[in-house]
C-alpha cells in the first residue's frame, strides 16, 4: 500500500481574535496598544498587525522583544507570518519606552528593508507605528516610508 505524504495543507482556522476594520493610523495604534501592558514604558518590543484585503484584522504577532533602548526586528519573521496568514497587508509597530516619538535612522532603515522585502511577495507594508503610552507616530502619515 502506497502512503501519501502531505507537504502542506491550507485550512482556515476559526479563532477568537477580534476583527476590526483599520481605516487610519490612529485605528491601528489604538488596536495594537492592547498588546502592551505596563511594559510599554519598560522595554522595547515589536508587533505586526496582519490585515486582509478589506483592511480587517486577521491576526498579530509579537516579533521581537529587546531592552530599554532597542530591539532587533528580523524581516524574515515578518514575512513568515504574512505569508502563513495569506495577508496582503501588514502594519509594523514598536514602542519607545523613553516616550520619545521621533523615528530613529534604525527605525527608518528597518521599515525600508521590510517594505522592500514584502513587496517581492506582493505584500504591502502599510505603516510603521511608534507607540508611547499616550501617543503614537506614523511613519506613513509623516512621509517617512
Amino acid at each position: 500500500m502506497k502512503q501519501t505524504i502531505k507537504l502542506y495543507e491550507l485550512k482556515k482556522i476559526q479563532s477568537e481574535f477580534p476583527k476590526k476594520k483599520i481605516n487610519s493610523s490612529k485605528d491601528a495604534a489604538d488596536f495594537i496598544r492592547q498588546f502592551y501592558q505596563d511594559d510599554i514604558e519598560i522595554f522595547e518590543s515589536s508587533f505586526i498587525l496582519l490585515l486582509n484585503q478589506s483592511n480587517t484584522t486577521v491576526g498579530y504577532a509579537k516579533i521581537s522583544q529587546g531592552g530599554i533602548t532597542g530591539t532587533v526586528v528580523d524581516p524574515r519573521i515578518v514575512a513568515k507570518y504574512a505569508v502563513e496568514s495569506l495577508s496582503p497587508y501588514v502594519i509594523l509597530a514598536h514602542n519607545h519606552p523613553s516616550g520619545n516619538l521621533k523615528a530613529s535612522e534604525a527605525d527608518k532603515t528597518i521599515t525600508d528593508k521590510i517594505k522592500n522585502g514584502l513587496k517581492l511577495l506582493d505584500i504591502k507594508l502599510l505603516d510603521h507605528i511608534i507607540l508611547t503610552r499616550e501617543s503614537y507616530y506614523s511613519l506613513a502619515d509623516e512621509g517617512d516610508m
